[in-house]
């Protein structure tokens, strides 16, 4: 296990907004949807939020951080999953 590069992945990829290569077929449902990566887990894989309830592991190399990340973060509302005490869009 490299400790470095973890934390160095970690500082990189910590609460950034991303989209997937949407080059890669297992990645295609992820298309166009904005992405906040929550954290960089021991394997190197970006933990990220598709704001669908789920977090995913995915490969760095597999993402792309959004350039514009204040227009990137309007895109991301993260009260859209179900992964809330109450979720507003189920009251």
């Amino acid at each position: 296990m490299d400790w470095e590069l973890n934390e160095r992945l970690k500082q990189q990829w910590t609460d950034k907004f991303v989209v997937v290569d949407d080059s890669r077929p297992e990645l295609r449902r992820f298309q166009g949807i904005v992405g906040r990566v929550v954290t960089v887990n021991m394997n190197n894989r970006c933990i990220v939020d598709f704001q669908d309830g789920a977090w995913y592991d995915i490969h760095p190399d597999y993402l792309r951080i959004c350039p514009d990340q204040e227009e990137a973060r309007k895109q991301y509302d993260p009260k859209k999953n179900s992964a809330q005490p109450i979720p507003t869009r189920q009251t």
